[in-house]
């Protein structure tokens, strides 16, 4: 009887969600239409009237008219298409998953399909639009391919896979900066691309996208049963009949088809397929038909409302702000949340550096040995295009390399102590200036100032890098206190910020004004440009940063130790933190201002320190600026040399290094788990 009673709550309340549910589709489907609506009524004069009879087939007379047949509409519908086919994307990957956390933007996709982009168009010019996007496909195949292969297909749930995807990222970045750089003139034209862009003058690129996204519509009828399945585990999906391997390969070729064709025809347009599936599931979807239908219309809906936004800005400014920055503006908040929100017991992890043993006097001498030969190679052996040779540099010579040796060296001693202060401070060996984003805030300072006031960026001082810098430095380590500095926590945010500088980067570089090229060159990380006197600032600087950091060793030591005990030794936690702190923003706005921003030293150099045996704070700061100084002369000799009279930037080949090393942490990490 009792039984009986509790069933019929528990079945109303069932129906009475079902309804619910029911009504927040219709809902959805209401704000896009209406949002629909608004788009098309925000910089037309036409009347809905004069509106319907185009749509209806009247010929166009007026130029309005044109403007919103072959303009307003195709981005209209692009926006629709193209938002409905990144979050039902998004939602196919974290439904196999299970991770929350997955998206084109973190599985490494986008930058495969990027560097796929760019070769295309550097050797391959000719080829037609479906062979491009077969080729940019296999791009992003590939990268996913790579960060399955350093993550693990069992760690798909977990950070490491988040870890793998940031890795790559930063590989294929180097790569595809390196190709540009080199090939500038066969790549003028894609500046825009990688911004995203919805802008459309035809119907063209829409007839050619939508016949490729059609395949969205078996993955909404089939998928939702593997979808189920699978969400038993690998063995109970086949222990129902279902095989699992297949169903696997046939899912994520469908999402890489997707976004591989939206990126193809509009660009890079990020966290959509991140935020979309997650706005879903907050939204009540729990089956996986529901997840997927209503993340395809959300992720439709979220692009539409960035296209918008990204339209009534660019009515209020002279520029004109390409979708996929408004969408990384709107969507790196929402990613910030989600990584302070999804952290599970299992993501609080961080990678140890490779096993220590003590340092000897013999330890130092090799040292200082490498850093020596480092600068005497740097010096005296070159490639003047027929053969390589040992030969004194004359004066002139002398003149134009001796300020980037000077430069690369003080460099590599800043961004090393800089890396060494982080790892310490937060207890984290994961922790350096350029995957935390403390470089990358400098960097979007200084780009900000371009844009704003027009200026080139070699006007642009150090105080505004530090401003940068230290203001991205407060954000991140006030976010970061909620989780009580994990290492997952920090790293995740870290992605979020960097995402969304690179978006205005890349803003930046999609003006394409006269400064484009200077301000890539610049972001490589660079040497070329570096004028004696400047060379001589940036080596006192650093000279000053390493002493001061010496200095208070012994500040960094207690800190090391733990808060507490340090507290109980009388030091004065918080100023000492904030002393600290502020000569890694300032270490970082120094080398960016200059240079550009440099990657990975500041992971690498402290690395090895501890590897030859630098446990102490004192030995691992002077041991990491000697291997800093070496790594970055030796990369800068490198990009002289490798492909003269051709020039690769230091930054570049510091970070395909650093990338590598970074990548073989994280098998090493999967190889003892």
């Amino acid at each position: 009887m009792n039984s009986g009673i509790s069933a019929v709550p528990s079945f109303q309340g069932v129906a009475w969600q079902a309804v619910l549910f029911r009504q927040r589709y219709l809902f959805s489907l209401l704000i896009l239409l209406l949002t629909g609506a608004a788009y098309l009524q925000l910089d037309t004069p036409l009347s809905l009237h004069q509106q319907w009879l185009l749509i209806a087939g009247r010929t166009p007379e007026q130029f309005q008219e044109f403007v919103y047949l072959f303009a307003t509409l195709p981005r209209l519908a692009m926006a629709l298409m193209v938002g409905a086919s990144l979050g039902l994307a998004g939602s196919l990957l974290q439904q196999v998953t299970r991770n929350p956390l997955l998206s084109p933007l973190t599985l490494g996709t986008s930058s495969g399909a990027w560097l796929a982009l760019i070769i295309v168009s550097v050797w391959f010019p000719g080829l037609t639009p479906d062979t491009t996007s077969l080729l940019v496909m296999t791009g992003s195949l590939l990268s996913m391919g790579l960060v399955l292969t350093i993550a693990g297909i069992r760690q798909l749930a977990g950070l490491p896979v988040i870890l793998a995807g940031m890795a790559v990222n930063i590989l294929l970045g180097a790569i595809t900066s390196a190709i540009i750089l080199l090939r500038d003139q066969y790549a003028k034209q894609l500046f825009i691309w990688g911004a995203g862009d919805l802008a459309q003058n035809d119907w063209q690129w829409l007839g050619w996208l939508a016949p490729k996204l059609l395949i969205a519509l078996p993955v909404l009828i089939f998928a939702p049963r593997l979808l189920q399945l699978l969400k038993l585990g690998q063995q109970g999906a086949g222990a129902r009949g279902l095989s699992v391997t297949p169903a696997l390969l046939i899912l994520f070729a469908a999402t890489l088809w997707l976004v591989s064709a939206s990126v193809t025809a509009v660009g890079i347009i990020s966290f959509i397929g991140l935020i979309a599936p997650n706005i879903t599931r907050l939204y009540g979807a729990r089956t996986a038909r529901d997840q997927l239908w209503l993340s395809t219309i959300t992720g439709a809906l979220l692009l539409l409302f960035a296209d918008l936004f990204a339209r009534l800005i660019s009515l209020w400014t002279i520029e004109i702000i390409p979708t996929g920055t408004a969408t990384a503006i709107c969507g790196a908040p929402v990613l910030i949340a989600l990584a302070l929100k999804k952290m599970r017991a299992e993501d609080q992890l961080s990678l140890q550096a490779l096993p220590v043993r003590r340092i000897q006097v013999k330890h130092w001498l090799l040292l200082v040995s490498v850093a020596l030969c480092s600068f005497i190679v740097a010096s005296v052996f070159s490639n003047n295009g027929e053969h390589w040779q040992w030969a004194l540099p004359d004066d002139a010579q002398w003149q134009l390399r001796s300020p980037r040796i000077i430069a690369a060296l003080a460099a590599g001693i800043a961004m090393a102590v800089a890396g060494t202060l982080l790892q310490r401070l937060i207890y984290n060996p994961l922790a350096s200036p350029d995957l935390l984003g403390v470089s990358a805030g400098a960097s979007a300072a200084l780009v900000l100032y371009t844009l704003i006031f027009g200026e080139p960026l070699t006007s642009a001082g150090p105080l505004i890098a530090l401003a940068g810098s230290a203001g991205l430095l407060l954000i991140l380590l006030v976010l970061a206190k909620q989780q009580q500095f994990s290492p997952a926590a920090i790293i995740l945010l870290g992605i979020s910020l960097t995402a969304l500088v690179e978006a205005l980067i890349q803003f930046a570089l999609a003006n394409g004004n006269e400064n484009v090229y200077a301000i890539l060159a610049w972001l490589a990380g660079s040497t070329y440009r570096v004028e004696a006197t400047q060379a001589t600032v940036l080596l006192t600087g650093s000279l000053l940063i390493l002493l001061a950091a010496l200095l208070c060793s012994r500040w960094l030591t207690l800190l090391s130790i733990g808060k507490p005990l340090a507290q109980g030794r009388g030091m004065p936690v918080t100023t000492s933190t904030w002393v600290l702190l502020a000569l890694v923003a300032f270490s970082c706005a120094l080398v960016t201002a200059l240079l550009g921003p440099i990657g990975f030293i500041g992971l690498l150099a402290p690395h090895l320190a501890r590897l030859s045996g630098a446990q102490s704070a004192r030995s691992q700061l002077i041991t990491a600026a000697l291997l800093g100084a070496s790594l970055l002369m030796l990369a800068d000799w490198l990009g002289r040399n490798l492909v003269y009279p051709g020039q690769i930037a230091a930054g570049t080949l510091a970070s395909a290094l650093g990338g590598c090393y970074f990548i073989f942490l994280l098998l090493r990490s999967k190889m003892r788990a």
